[in-house]
């Protein structure tokens, strides 16, 4: 089972999202894939992550998450005991979001999305640090992203398993040529 979460005021409509539930439809695992819209809150987000994977061993689970939703899914990963998938994920949010506090729409629509200054609070009680059990881990950085500090993500995430790639972007564009890697390390095989 694979549970995705999107990042921060993104969907499932996000090209990584649809690029790895269009794979696992392929492998005929569509049953397998969760990929919910998230609420602003990060509490609620995190019950909502939670209710969707209840009564799946964590043995049988794969959390993936870009951005904000790889903060997330560390969280949930260190909570539940499951691997993690993590694309340029959020070290530390709490610096970065402050200045998203208000009213603004989501990327893939004209949905409104607010963020509260409350939900900054809700973010810190979902701080990790440090992860344990690396082995759980798998990291996808990118050097060129344009939001976040690759560098940053590679120190946490020491001891995991990290892909760092040469370049690209905070939406990692060529993330299709990393798909089969995320599997693989999901324990799914690629058949055709």
């Amino acid at each position: 089972m694979m549970l995705y979460l999107h990042g921060f005021r993104s969907s499932p409509k996000s090209m990584k999202a649809r690029v790895m539930g269009e794979r696992m439809a392929a492998l005929g695992l569509s049953d397998q894939f969760i990929c919910p819209q998230l609420p602003a809150s990060p509490k609620q987000a995190m019950e909502l992550a939670l209710s969707l994977i209840e009564g799946i061993p964590a043995s049988e689970l794969t959390i993936v998450g870009s951005s904000l939703g790889g903060y997330y899914a560390t969280w949930l990963a260190e909570r539940i005991g499951c691997r993690a998938v993590l694309l340029n994920p959020a070290i530390v949010p709490l610096k970065d979001l402050d200045q998203h506090v208000g009213v603004t729409t989501q990327y893939h629509s004209d949905e409104p999305f607010e963020f509260k200054r409350e939900y900054i609070e809700e973010l810190r009680a979902l701080a990790v640090n440090p992860v344990t059990r690396q082995q759980r881990y798998f990291l996808i950085a990118a050097t060129g992203d344009e939001v976040l500090d690759y560098r940053d993500m590679v120190a946490h995430y020491a001891g995991a398993r990290q892909l760092v790639i040469e370049g690209s972007d905070h939406a990692i564009s060529a993330f299709p040529d990393y798909v089969e890697s995320v599997l693989e390390f999901c324990g799914i095989e690629a058949r055709q």
